[in-house]
């Protein structure tokens, strides 16, 4: 397989591209075998919350069952790979305590996060069970630019640009009072390299222990583009869910001490840096539509 170069971000480096599903154990197997990985980050999921009220089967066989096929697949080929399983804040749901720490118990409120309590707990018990090097990172909400569109901060940031180039006149939401604790994905993905750069696994929450709600998150986008949001945002109930996570917001004082890791990118800059991007995607798609017709 020729190696591929098509992300500007690796620079020179080499990478290859494999086929792989979750759902194959035995292709898994051989996959890990082959490859003969020394780091294994599983990031895979069906992990749009709402949807997963809708396919709940499907989000449990590929989010908590894909995971153990992971670990499976590690230890019968006796790969030294270390191994990272994207854990969710979501697992908290219907928090106990205020901020949340490891220590925090589960509280899922959706089939996805009740798929993430499995995969969390099959990584803590073949960490146990067959000595892997495996951590968990218990991820708050990351956002960036690459954010999937359906998700709700992408979702209103590209909405701000549609709107401000007159390709959009309305925005749906949902919950606007829901509060969540963003950061910026590119400095979680830093923590979770140093996670299997330790000598021992551990479990990590990562987060920037502030939380925001939607309605801000609405505010400051709009206001970017100098809009008021009020004139542009209609709520649709079908964006609900049927049981809502109110409040998360993480302490991440473990992953300071023991990985040097903290936030740099705050809220309101996280925010800018979105909806600056999006302004430019689309001022860049449609130059690029004008050139290709020229």
């Amino acid at each position: 397989m020729d190696p591929i170069y098509s992300d500007p971000h690796l620079g020179q480096r080499p990478f290859f591209l494999h086929y792989g599903d979750l759902s194959d154990a035995s292709a898994l197997n051989q996959l890990i075998g082959k490859i003969q990985p020394t780091e294994v980050y599983n990031l895979a999921a069906q992990s749009h919350v709402r949807v997963s009220f809708d396919i709940p089967e499907y989000t449990t066989d590929i989010t908590a069952v894909g995971a153990l096929r992971l670990l499976e697949a590690i230890r019968q080929t006796g790969v030294h790979a270390r191994f990272y399983q994207a854990s969710s804040s979501e697992m908290f749901g219907k928090a106990r305590e205020v901020p949340q720490t490891e220590s925090t118990p589960f509280y899922p409120r959706s089939p996805y996060a009740c798929a993430k309590v499995f995969a969390y707990w099959i990584t803590v018990n073949y960490r146990e069970a067959y000595g892997l090097h495996a951590s968990n990172g218990i991820l708050f909400n990351h956002e960036s630019p690459r954010r999937g569109e359906t998700f709700v901060t992408r979702k209103i940031t590209r909405a701000v640009a549609r709107i401000q180039s007159g390709l959009q006149e309305k925005l749906f939401l949902g919950q606007l009072e829901a509060r969540r604790d963003w950061g910026y994905a590119k400095e979680y993905v830093e923590a979770m390299w140093h996670m299997l750069q330790q000598d021992e696994p551990g479990d990590y929450v990562i987060a920037t222990n502030e939380s925001h709600s939607v309605r801000e998150f609405l505010e400051l986008a709009f206001s970017r583009a100098g809009l008021d949001w009020r004139k542009h945002l209609e709520t649709d109930s079908r964006y609900n869910r049927p049981t809502e996570v109110d409040q998360l917001i993480g302490d991440y004082s473990k992953a300071r001490r023991q990985l040097g890791w903290e936030p740099k990118t705050r809220f309101p800059d996280l925010v800018k840096l979105m909806v600056d991007a999006d302004i430019q995607l689309l001022k860049d798609q449609r130059e690029g539509k004008l050139r290709y017709s020229d």
